[in-house]
Parts: structure tokens; sequence; C-alpha cells
């Protein structure tokens, strides 16, 4: 019998989000605000240099795996045996069970992704997608509306300092919830969702039950939409839009995407069938006079 080897063991490096600054408003009067601490962090794989992520720093250990495992160049969590963060030399070292094979070849091509930050993916972009299979995830309109609503009271760094993108790991309930799961902020939202499938793969199976559902503030491009497939999600939920990329990888694996969602509004631009609408719920729609 072959024995599992067990989950990597992680430092906890969490840096400070926030730094105070000295700002001067339009009425020339000075004053203290608050901005993201964006700092960055050069991981090594194996003691060999791989990449370097700009981040605010909130879960560096977690953002490293899921970089890995979304890079697709390690099959499971298990296949680490430890990664050290130290910000003092702003390096998250790397230490696998067997080293990456072929790993020279599998990161000499590299794709820069949109957004903030401006992410980075190795290899074939669309590489592999027409293998994914995902869940016959379903949700009620009513758990849309609960979804936003969750994160519409969430407390976070975006409401204090701004500037930096939010996403979340939703699991729907029997009734009309959806249970957050995780959430996480940073300067871009590629490190976002890489946090999120680091932390995915540190959980016991038993505590992902249920539909997942992820979610996100920033648009949901072909990076965003393939990383969630590979994440076993298959329902994305954007505060913003869609890219056309984004649009055509969403149909060509049967993920739903919801976009423009706020309060009771939302654009269902793929995946439609995914989703048990309630337009009731919606109220009386505001047309505007003519």
């Amino acid at each position: 019998m072959t024995t599992a080897l067990p989950l990597p063991r992680l430092t906890s490096a969490r840096a400070e989000l926030t730094r105070e600054v000295e700002v001067v408003d339009e009425h020339g009067e000075r004053g203290v605000v608050s901005i993201p601490a964006e700092r960055d962090l050069t991981v090594y794989v194996d003691r060999r240099e791989l990449v370097t992520l700009m981040t605010l720093g909130a879960q560096p250990e977690l953002l490293v795996l899921g970089y890995l495992l979304n890079q697709r160049l390690i099959e499971s969590a298990a296949d680490v045996e430890s990664i050290t963060v130290d910000w003092e030399v702003g390096a998250a070292a790397v230490k696998t069970h067997a080293g990456i094979d072929r790993i020279e070849e599998r990161t000499a091509k590299k794709v820069v992704t949109t957004g903030c930050g401006q992410g980075s993916v190795f290899g074939e972009l669309m590489a592999g997608i027409d293998k994914l299979e995902l869940p016959g995830t379903r949700m009620r309109q009513a758990q849309l509306y609960a979804l936003v609503n969750v994160i519409r009271l969430q407390e976070s760094t975006y409401k204090s300092a701004g500037s930096v993108h939010g996403c979340a790991l939703f699991t729907l309930g029997q009734g009309d919830e959806a249970h957050m799961q995780c959430f996480v902020e940073d300067v871009g939202r590629h490190n976002a969702i890489d946090t999120i499938a680091g932390w995915i793969a540190m959980q016991p199976a038993e505590r992902l039950t249920g539909g997942r559902v992820f979610y996100t503030t920033g648009r949901l491009t072909s990076e965003m939409v393939i990383k969630s497939a590979q994440m076993g999600v298959a329902i994305v939920v954007s505060r913003s839009g869609i890219t056309q990329m984004g649009h055509e990888v969403a149909m060509r694996v049967g993920l739903c995407a919801i976009g423009r969602a706020t309060n009771k509004r939302f654009v269902c631009y793929a995946g439609a069938e995914r989703l048990v609408l309630q337009p009731e719920l919606a109220g009386a729609r505001v047309t505007s006079a003519a």
C-alpha cells in the first residue's frame, strides 16, 4: 500500500497590509491616510529562482502554493515538502519532494496577463482546458443575492485603504444560504485567486462539501476563468464584467459566469443553465424616463 505524502509545512509570515502616509487634499490641508503595503516576493523552487510576485503579503505561503498549482507545475499540495517565507530578504523558498519535471522547458514561455499587478502564466494559456470536468453545481438566484450581501458586509482592506482586489470562495447550502469559506485581498486578483487555490489544497475534503462558487471584485478574464475551473468551481461571480476571451473559455468548459453583480442586479454571460432564476426576487424593473 502506498503511503500518502503529508501536506507541506508552511511558515506564517503575514505582513502588515497597510501603511499610513501623509497627504495633502484639494483644500491644501494635510492629513494621514492608509494605503495598501505592496511588496515583492521572489519565489525559489528547490533553490531555483522562478518568479517575483507583487503582493500585500497577507498569506504568502498559500499564495505561493496556489501559484504553483494554478501554473500546473505541481499536481497537489503533497508534492511540496515545505514553503518558507522570509520578509527580511523578500523571498519564498519552496522545497519539493521530488523536484518539478522539465521545469526549465515548462517555464520557458511566459504570458503576461491583463489586470493590476500584471499576472503571468507559464506555457500555453489554453493548454489542457478541454480536459477539465466541472461538477454539476447549480445556484438559486436567492443564493446569489445572499452571496453578494455577505461580500457587502465583509470588513476589508479595500474599505480602509482602497486599491486592492478581493476574492472569496463560497459553498452553497441546502436552502438559500451561501457560506463564505475564504476571503482574500491582494494588489491583483490573480494573486487573490492563487491564494484561495492554496487554501483549498490545504483543507480536508469534508471541509468543502456542497457546490463551490468563486467571487471576485475584478474582471472575469481568461486567466480567472481557467483558474476557477482548475479549482473545481463551476460558477463564478464578479462585481465587474467579462472579457471576450474569458467568455469564450467559460462557454468552452461549461462554466457559469455572472457579472455586474451588485445589490439585486446581475448579468449572466455564460452557463445560464446552472442558474435557477427567481425573477420575482429582483423587484420591479427600473426604466428611464422618456
